[in-house]
């Protein structure tokens, strides 16, 4: 053996005996097995529910597993929501939370466990919801939360289709001397912490001189707005427009409250504000069960299903249509898309809550006190966004 062999043996029996005595086997792993969160992991499938790596034994932290598991084997979907925006969340004459946003947590019990009842209502602050999503302590969150890129790359979240297309505005005392935004020079904002609303109202008032009030939840920021604290509220039009509906009669109802608008009368947006669920990041088959609950109630109303015909549409003539409700096709086969549900989960979710527009205008529409067109969320058919991929 020469002297360069040996040598460069030496060197790898070396190495070796290093990777044998470092670090105890741990692999960017800290004490207990958890892996270094900040680096990616290798293989997506690796990732569980909660943002944590499997791992053969407990390492403490969010959940493991998948969270379809732990919703069929507690029996109900933990849904993170509103309790004070009427229309979307908020407390009804029984003392339940109503809204659009609560049927669709309905809707998603009806898909995955054929039961719009098995829910769980965990109403959070701006500052709460992601944290709750990433803990696992909900599993799902569909509380006007708005899709952004930073917040779909650092909240260890996955936010899946909009169900509502919006943008944030202005609101002010009916009898104030605003009438639009750039009148605004000098004033006060009352706004909420830890959402978008802010950043947007710095940019739109990025020449106009104010001061932001800022509150952690709507109670608190409406007793100040009333206290005269503050010369406009922002926040999504949407909101505005609810909390408006529900103004208290002994401080002039309705209004008493003006949304500014635009010289084409129509409220002015300075935002764009896609608000839809979104689930914890790295379970796909959760992901995908959610995310058809709220195609089904969109490919409803395209396909004219309502709550009221869905029994006479199950025998219809059109192919597609009982291919979508599950039903035998002319060989007698049933079409399972492999989406983790029964076949026919968008009968169960349309008996529940009925199709996009029946929870649109129960909630939101012009015959509800908040009035509202259906503007970018009519179907794609009628000029809208609202529109579901080929069920086939």
């Amino acid at each position: 053996m020469t002297k360069k062999m040996l040598t460069t043996l030496l060197f790898a029996l070396a190495l070796v005996a290093a990777g044998c005595t470092s670090g105890g086997g741990e692999t960017d792993a800290g004490a207990g097995g958890e892996a270094n969160l900040g680096a990616a992991a290798s293989d997506p499938a690796e990732v569980a529910a909660g943002g944590q790596t499997e791992a053969t034994e407990d390492t403490g932290g969010g959940p493991s597993g998948s969270i379809i598991d732990r919703v069929r084997e507690r029996g109900s979907v933990v849904c993170g929501v509103n309790n004070e925006v009427p229309g979307f969340g908020s407390v009804g004459e029984d003392g339940e939370l109503v809204g659009f946003d609560i049927d669709f947590c309905r809707a998603i019990a009806a898909a995955a466990l054929g039961d719009p009842e098995a829910i769980e209502l965990r109403t959070l602050t701006s500052d709460q919801r992601f944290p709750a999503l990433e803990s696992g302590e909900i599993d799902v969150l569909i509380r006007n939360t708005t899709w952004t890129a930073s917040r779909d790359g650092t909240e260890n979240a996955t936010f899946l289709h909009t169900n509502f297309y919006d943008g944030q505005g202005m609101m002010v005392p009916a009898d104030s001397e605003f009438e639009s935004i750039d009148d605004m020079e000098g004033t006060t904002i009352c706004v909420t912490s830890g959402t978008t609303t802010e950043q947007n109202l710095a940019t739109r008032f990025q020449d106009i001189d104010y001061d932001p009030l800022v509150f952690e939840d709507n109670e608190t920021l409406q007793q100040a707005f009333v206290q005269g604290r503050c010369d406009g509220w922002t926040s999504d039009l949407s909101q505005l427009a609810g909390i408006r509906s529900a103004w208290p009669e002994d401080q002039g109802g309705p209004e008493a409250l003006r949304i500014l608008t635009g010289e084409d009368g129509a409220p002015e947006a300075f935002s764009k504000e896609p608000l839809g669920p979104a689930v914890a990041e790295g379970d796909p088959t959760w992901a995908q069960i959610v995310d058809w609950a709220v195609y089904a109630t969109i490919q409803a109303e395209e396909y004219g299903i309502t709550s009221d015909n869905l029994q006479e549409m199950l025998d219809s003539d059109d192919a597609n249509i009982r291919l979508f409700l599950g039903q035998e096709s002319e060989d007698g086969t049933v079409l399972d898309p492999g989406l983790g549900m029964d076949p026919d989960f968008a009968v169960n979710v349309i008996e529940a809550v009925g199709n996009y527009g029946e929870i649109f205008d129960r909630h939101l529409g012009p015959g509800t006190p908040i009035e509202l067109e259906r503007g970018l969320n009519a179907l794609w058919t009628d000029g809208g966004l609202q529109y579901a991929p080929p069920y086939r």
